[in-house]
């Protein structure tokens, strides 16, 4: 199992390495991952490798009984290669060249990139592939974080003519496809297209959702482009991974199209970073979670989990005691099977000054120190045995075609994908349902429940595969905008919203309006409960769905937002609105009490992850609030975890 740290020992004086090390088996390290910023220690001028230092560092971890993670140090390149090779940079959207300095500066298009990192990675992984120490290699550093994942360089823009004239073939068939009828943008030919700088209004729609695959395009290939490089090199027992950054949903690559490169998925773990007064909420730390472990629907490792105060400029909030332990306990009880916390100790120049680890400036063990400590004599316990695979009963799909959708046209003011995945997420988290996070393109049938967030684009194949889940017996629930576009990013001609689920869910919607900052629609349940909507309200008209809430509204009293629709032997839901958290979580209960799965009730903050282990059923538990909570009459800490220990019958603990 691997129980590690993020260690750079280029920064510290040579002598100062066998300590470290020291320190780090005192702590119950196994495992450092080491050389993901290093390119210039590797070829210091072009065409000059020496892997000597690096030689030596092996030498003393492999003495004292470290194994090591190799970063290919591709994400931050040499001021030489700079200097030489200027083209390789990326641009921002305004043109102006990103410069020496930062991290991540090149271009995913540049041949010229390409061509030195796969000769360095060649030479490097070649290298070591023979040392047994090294059990795997890192490639690159979150591919596409801060921005790096746009470009608006001419190679980006040549490359997006290339990309869709061999998607379309010709011009006349993208002029039909994207309407450029309208304002008179037709092209005679791919060379009249231009990357979507700024310009006055907005671009076409359906330009711009190309322009989003077309990035994630470019990012795959490079990814694809050097993990071959690795694999040609490494030695037979070298797995390959690469850490992959929050903020999934916010990126222009799938993560999935690089998560079928490796081995095994790898995830940086940052529930809160500089600049924030508190952490993201449990829930949106526990999705990300399920959302890493269903890319490969198999255990990941975290690569970097924060145990100090971070921040590049701004600093933001230091986890209080326990908090981050707590937060580790989290990740390995959702799926993570091995993890390096970030780092083993804090740069005194640089721009991660401030990025504090486990070691701060002052040299000392301290608290954080202990706490490590405690969180890997406590995963040791299990070891391998967090590798045993998960399977939600719940699963919450998203789609990247339909995520770039809804960055490209809003439609509200308010309107955040991730807090759409989150809202139809939070509830069943909240009452501590095994849920799974998914593309759209997996397979539902071994799901009692799918929740379906914003999905405004369904084409026939989705909505097909949708009604024979509900067909047999499954539970769907949609939000609002589902249906209204096609794959192309256009909106369906002739068809009644929601388009080709308006059977299966039993409405039809023929106004909607958007909300603004500050403004809710008041909603009353056909029970007598009151609730309230924001972003975005559907009028839905019930044909065969049952209404369960109504708009109060003297215009509008009439029309639903929430309904349920008998379909096949299953149930369709369908909320038209962003509904508020007290009416999502009594619709799950409702919901999951109907559908049967497995949930179990626990005091706020408290959050249960039930899962069996090497044949034996085990529930966890993270106290996420910062004061002591009582389950089933024990007594639980702020910010602690653990498993419980007595003899576990599930059927004590379920609601």
């Amino acid at each position: 199992m691997i129980l590690g740290v993020d260690y750079y020992p280029e920064h510290w004086e040579n002598h100062e390495v066998e300590s470290d090390f020291a320190r780090m088996k005192e702590m119950g390290v196994n495992t450092i991952r080491i050389g993901e910023f290093a390119w210039h220690m590797f070829e210091s001028e072009e065409g000059c490798f020496d892997f000597s230092y690096w030689d030596d560092i092996l030498d003393k971890a492999e003495k004292a009984g470290l194994d090591v993670i190799f970063g290919t140090p591709t994400a931050t390149f040499p001021a030489w290669l700079s200097r030489r090779y200027p083209e390789v940079h990326s641009e921002d959207i305004n043109g102006n060249r990103r410069v020496f300095g930062g991290r991540r500066q090149y271009c995913f298009n540049s041949d010229k990139y390409r061509e030195l990192s796969v000769r360095l990675v060649r030479k490097l992984v070649s290298h070591y592939s023979e040392r047994k120490s090294v059990v795997a290699w890192q490639a690159d550093n979150e591919f596409g974080h801060e921005g790096s994942d746009m470009c608006w360089c001419q190679k980006c823009e040549n490359a997006f003519r290339r990309f869709l004239e061999q998607k379309y073939g010709d011009i006349d068939s993208l002029n039909s496809e994207y309407g450029t009828i309208f304002w008179g943008q037709t092209y005679n030919s791919f060379d009249e297209i231009v990357l979507p700088r700024e310009t006055i209004t907005v671009h076409n729609p359906a330009l711009l959702l190309d322009h989003f695959r077309f990035r994630s395009n470019a990012v795959e290939e490079f990814a694809r482009l050097q993990l071959d490089a690795i694999r040609e090199s490494k030695g037979e027992s070298q797995f390959v991974t690469h850490n992959f950054s929050g903020g999934f949903f916010e990126k222009s690559f799938d993560f999935g199209k690089i998560a079928e490169l490796l081995d095994i998925v790898s995830y940086d773990n940052y529930p809160v970073w500089g600049g924030l007064k508190e952490p993201v909420s449990p829930a949106h730390t526990a999705m990300a979670h399920d959302f890493m472990r269903c890319l490969k629907e198999r255990s990941f490792l975290i690569m970097e989990q924060l145990m100090g105060a971070q921040g590049h400029d701004i600093i933001g909030y230091l986890p209080r005691p326990m908090q981050s332990s707590m937060w580790s306990w989290q990740a390995f009880s959702r799926g993570c099977s091995g993890m390096l916390f970030f780092r083993w100790r804090a740069m005194d120049r640089g721009q991660e000054q401030f990025c504090l680890g486990i070691i701060d400036h002052n040299d000392r063990k301290g608290r954080k120190f202990l706490e490590g400590k405690g969180v890997f004599e406590k995963a040791a316990k299990i070891g391998a045995g967090f590798e045993s695979p998960m399977k939600g009963e719940v699963a919450v799909v998203y789609d990247y075609d339909n995520i770039w959708s809804w960055r490209i046209q809003r439609a509200s003011a308010m309107f955040d994908f991730s807090t759409e995945m989150i809202r139809l997420y939070r509830p069943f988290h909240k009452i501590n349902a095994a849920t799974d996070v998914i593309p759209a393109g997996r397979d539902f049938s071994g799901y009692k429940i799918v929740a379906v967030p914003v999905m405004q684009i369904i084409d026939e194949d989705l909505s097909k595969r949708l009604k024979e889940f509900a067909e047999n017996g499954g539970t769907i629930i949609f939000s609002y905008r589902a249906g209204i576009k096609k794959r192309n990013n256009n909106v369906y001609r002739g068809m009644v919203a929601p388009g080709p689920i308006g059977e299966l869910c039993g409405i039809s919607i023929l106004e909607s309006e958007s909300l603004q900052p500050g403004q809710d629609a008041k909603l009353v349940g056909t029970d007598g409960s009151k609730g309230s909507c924001s972003v975005w309200r559907d009028m839905v008209d019930a044909s065969s769905a049952d209404v369960l809430y109504r708009y109060d509204d003297p215009f509008y009293k009439e029309k639903a937002c929430i309904t349920v629709n008998r379909y096949g032997k299953g149930l369709v839901y369908y909320v038209g609105g962003g509904a508020d958290d007290q009416t999502m979580d009594a619709l799950a209960s409702k919901i999951a009490a109907g559908s049967g799965i497995r949930t179990f009730d626990s005091p706020e903050g408290l959050e249960l992850v039930f899962r069996t282990i090497d044949g034996k059923e085990k529930l966890f538990y993270m106290n996420h609030d910062g004061k002591a909570v009582t389950y089933k009459e024990e007594e639980i800490g702020p910010y602690s975890s653990g498993e419980f220990q007595m003899v576990f019958n599930p059927a004590e603990y379920m609601d």
